[in-house]
């Protein structure tokens, strides 16, 4: 069964603790895109994420992403607003 955007969000770890950041592929799933799209999100600044360790892997906080929809959505409504059918 495929997880909701919420349950990712929402998913509790072994220790009782919520996960807060999600990794690329998390995002990208959520998304319905690619992990390299997500990683070009990230790396042009429209996506904000941290780098995390000497490895560099890349985190994207839950109200980050949250924040990346909502504006989306604002950038699609203007869209419609000034592109009538």
């Amino acid at each position: 069964m495929e997880n909701s955007w919420r349950q990712i969000i929402n998913s509790v770890d072994d220790q009782g603790m919520t996960n807060r950041f999600l990794t690329l592929s998390d995002v990208a799933e959520l998304l319905n895109v690619s992990p390299a799209q997500v990683y070009t999100l990230v790396r042009n600044g429209e996506l904000a994420a941290i780098k995390i360790g000497a490895r560099g892997q890349w985190r994207v906080e839950d109200k980050a992403l949250e924040d990346y929809i909502s504006s989306l959505y604002a950038a699609t409504a203007v869209f419609v607003a000034q592109n009538p059918r």
